[in-house]
């Protein structure tokens, strides 16, 4: 009799540990996926910005056809941040693009027709709203990956982790310029 109770007691905390496993385990598959799933809101996010782009050039090149440079430096930068990448290489790529876009912007304020145009407004509007909705899909990223990375690093998750190859994945940090204060000149 004791030693099928001892028997029974035995199997019970070993498919008690199976089972903790196995919820250890889905539960890093679940924030692993809500991950992914929120680096692909970033890529979508990125890519109505990638597309809006060349409709910003166009839109400017009719009444600012001597400022080439910088509107193709636009471009280039939109080609750059079209291929994809890691987050840190995605978000240098997306800061350059930004600066770029600026200058398209700044091109703009010497052209007051062309800021009261309906195209040109449209469209400024498009990328402001859209500039809030990358703010958004970074920021949900960005918390996606802390609770991933938080469970890879308690205890007993690490554990589960490190014997199914669960990786610790990169946050999405903007570049170093855009860290600093704002600079405001009179």
């Amino acid at each position: 009799m004791k030693r099928v109770t001892l028997f029974l007691t035995v199997l019970a905390l070993l498919l008690l540990c199976v089972l903790l496993v196995v919820l250890i385990y889905n539960s890093l598959v679940v924030k692993r996926n809500a991950v992914d799933n929120a680096w692909s809101q970033i890529d979508v996010q990125l890519k109505r910005r990638h597309d809006l782009v060349p409709n910003l050039v166009r839109a400017v090149q009719g009444y600012a056809a001597h400022e080439r440079q910088t509107l193709e430096a636009v471009l280039a930068a939109r080609s750059a941040a079209v291929r994809p990448a890691g987050p840190e290489r995605r978000a240098q790529a997306e800061s350059t693009l930004s600066a770029a876009i600026g200058g398209v912007m700044a091109i703009a304020e010497a052209y007051p027709q062309l800021r009261a145009g309906e195209n040109f407004a449209a469209l400024q509007e498009e990328l402001a709203t859209g500039e809030n909705r990358i703010a958004y899909a970074r920021q949900y990223y960005n918390d996606a990956v802390l609770a991933y990375n938080n469970a890879l690093h308690t205890i007993p998750s690490n554990l589960v982790a490190g014997l199914t190859g669960h990786r610790e994945r990169e946050y999405f940090r903007t570049a170093d310029p855009e860290r600093g204060p704002v600079e405001v000149r009179f």
